[in-house]
C-alpha cells in the first residue's frame, strides 16, 4: 500500500506530506484498536520491548499519532523532542529529500507544541506498549543554564514516559551539541540522575534514562561521553543522531543543506560508532542503535554491532512499514540475542 502512496507524498513539499502522514496516522489510530507490533520479545533497560526495531524521535514530535504508529508494527515508539515551552522551530524551508542516497537534511530546530501539550496527548493513547519521550532545551534557553530545561521536561514527562531519552545532540539547536563535553555533561547528568532517583520515589516507579548522542566525534570524546555515561549511573546510550557530514551527498541536490543528514548515508559512520560503544562499554551499558537503517540487514547488522535495539526513522518514510515487519523477520531468522 505504502508503495502506492509515497510517489504522491513524495510530489509535495517534504514538510506538508509529513504533516499529511502524521494527519493521516493520527486518523487512522482513532479508527484500529491497537498495537500490532511484531513479536520478538526483548529485555532491555528493564523494560520488555515486544520487538527490538522502534520509532526514533523526531517523526511524531507532539504525540499526536501514538497510536496511529502503534499499528504500523514497532516495537517501541519515541516521540519528541520535546522542550518545555513551545516554539516554531527554525525558517522554512527547513526539511529536504536526497532521493537517490535515500536521505533528508533538517534543520526543524525541535519545532513542537510544548511539553504539556505532547502530555496531553499521551494519556489519551492506547498504545499499551513501549513509550519514550525525547526531552530538549528551548532554543532561546542559555547553555550554561540548560539543565533547568531538561529537569522541567523531566519532571513533567516522568509519571508518562517508560524510558526518557535525553537530546544533547541535535545539530539544530545553537550550541546543544557542546553539552556533551567536559563539566557541562557531567554537571547535566548528575542533576538529571538525582532527579531521576526522587522522582522514583515520588512515584514509586523506575524511569530509565537514555542519552542521545552526536555521530561526529572523535575516538576519544565518545569514549568520554561513554565512560562518564556509566560514573553518572545513566540507563543506556542512543547511537546517534544526525550527522553534520556531507561527504557521501554534497554533489546531489539539497546536499549541501545545513541541518542534520540522516539516512543511508549515515549508516556507516552510526553503525561504527555503536561497535565503538560496544567495545568501550563491555556490556555496562546497553546500546540503542538509531542512524541510517534502511533495510532490514541494517537492523541485523547493528545487532551484530553491539546494539540491543534499533530504532528508524528516515527509512520509514522511505519504505514504510514493511522496513518493520523485514527488520524484525530478518533478525528472528539470524537468531540474534540482542544485549542487555
Amino acid at each position: 500500500m505504502y508503495k502506492l502512496v509515497r510517489p504522491l507524498l513524495f510530489k509535495l513539499d517534504p514538510e506538508t506530506a509529513h504533516d499529511l502522514a502524521i494527519q493521516a496516522l493520527k486518523i487512522r489510530g482513532k479508527l484500529c484498536c491497537g498495537s500490532c507490533s511484531q513479536t520478538l520479545p526483548v529485555n532491555v533497560m528493564g523494560l520488555n520491548f515486544d520487538n527490538p526495531v522502534g520509532l526514533a524521535a523526531g517523526l511524531d514530535k507532539n504525540g499526536d499519532a501514538i497510536d496511529g504508529l502503534a499499528s504500523q508494527g514497532f516495537g517501541f515508539i519515541e516521540v519528541g523532542t520535546v522542550t518545555p515551552r513551545p516554539q516554531p522551530g527554525n525558517p522554512k524551508p527547513r526539511l529536504f529529500r536526497l532521493l537517490q542516497a535515500e536521505a533528508i537534511i533538517n534543520r526543524m530546530g525541535f519545532n513542537n507544541q510544548g511539553v504539556d501539550y505532547l502530555i496531553a496527548n499521551v494519556q489519551a493513547k492506547k498504545y499499551k506498549g513501549i513509550l519514550g519521550i525525547n526531552i530538549g532545551k528551548n532554543f532561546d534557553t542559555p547553555v550554561d543554564e540548560a539543565e533547568r530545561d531538561y529537569l522541567i521536561c523531566l519532571e513533567k514527562v516522568y509519571p508518562y514516559a517508560d524510558y526518557i531519552a535525553v537530546n544533547l545532540s541535535s545539530p539544530n539547536t545553537p550550541g546543544l551539541r557542546t553539552l556533551q563535553f567536559g563539566d557541562h555533561f557531567k554537571k547535566l547528568l548528575d542533576l538529571l540522575k538525582s532527579k531521576q532517583q526522587a522522582l522514583a520515589q515520588q512515584h514509586n516507579c523506575y524511569v530509565p534514562i537514555a542519552v542521545k548522542i552526536a555521530p561526529d566525534m572523535t575516538h576519544e570524546e565518545t569514549a568520554f561521553i561513554a565512560n562518564t555515561l556509566v560514573d553518572s549511573g545513566m540507563d543506556a546510550v542512543i547511537a546517534t543522531n544526525t550527522t553534520i557530514s556531507r561527504e557521501a551527498v554534497k554533489h546531489l541536490p539539497h546536499g549541501t543543506e545545513i541541518g542534520g543528514l540522516s539516512g543511508a548515508p549515515l549508516f556507516e559512520q552510526s553503525c561504527k560508532m555503536v561497535s565503538f560503544l560496544s567495545e568501550t562499554l563491555q556490556g555496562k551499558l546497553p546500546i540503542i542503535a538509531s542512524g541510517g537503517v534502511t533495510k532490514a540487514s541494517d537492523a541485523v547488522q547493528m545487532l551484530k554491532a553491539g546494539a540491543s535495539l534499533v530504532q528508524v526513522y528516515t527509512g520509514f518514510i522511505y519504505h514504510g512499514n514493511k522496513l518493520i515487519s523485514d527488520s524484525v523477520a530478518a533478525i528472528k531468522k539470524e537468531n540474534i540475542l540482542p544485549k542487555k
